[in-house]
């Protein structure tokens, strides 16, 4: 097998159309569209639908994401890029994810109230004492 027929196990790239997780700055967490690549540090991002401006950012504060946006023209307008983003059904590609239902299980807890946190506590205790006791069962009678 030669070099170019590999399977390559790195199936994410940058590449224009390619939607990406910001992980750093105010608007962390949103998503966004590669619009245009400036340099190897560097693209052009776009994320008219989730409140992100048209910016320059670095890949050191991006995630690139499974979804590549079909058809993406390089330098796309915040009009078209908003057109092509509906027309993928970029966001629930995204939630049906196992990284965004993740994310939103995090925020989840980040917002529950101290008397909420008490709930969940009793409830992990009641469930490791039935499982306790069932294991116990389980090997008094093996």
């Amino acid at each position: 097998m030669s070099a170019t027929q590999e399977k390559s196990t790195f199936k994410r790239y940058v590449q224009v159309g390619r939607v990406v997780l910001l992980t750093v700055g105010p608007f962390a967490g949103k998503l966004a569209a590669i619009v245009e690549i400036i340099d190897h540090k560097r693209a052009l991002i776009d994320g008219p639908k989730t409140g992100v401006p048209r910016q320059a950012i670095s890949f050191n504060n991006i995630s690139l994401t499974q979804i590549v946006i079909p058809k993406f023209p390089r330098g796309a307008r915040a009009g078209v890029v908003s057109k092509k983003w509906e027309a993928a059904g970029v966001e629930d590609k995204w939630n049906s994810t196992a990284w965004a239902k993740r994310l939103a299980i995090r925020e989840k807890r980040r917002q529950l109230s101290d008397f909420e946190r008490f709930q969940v506590m009793k409830l992990k205790k009641e469930r490791r004492s039935v499982i306790s006791k069932a294991l116990a069962k389980a090997k008094k009678s093996a």
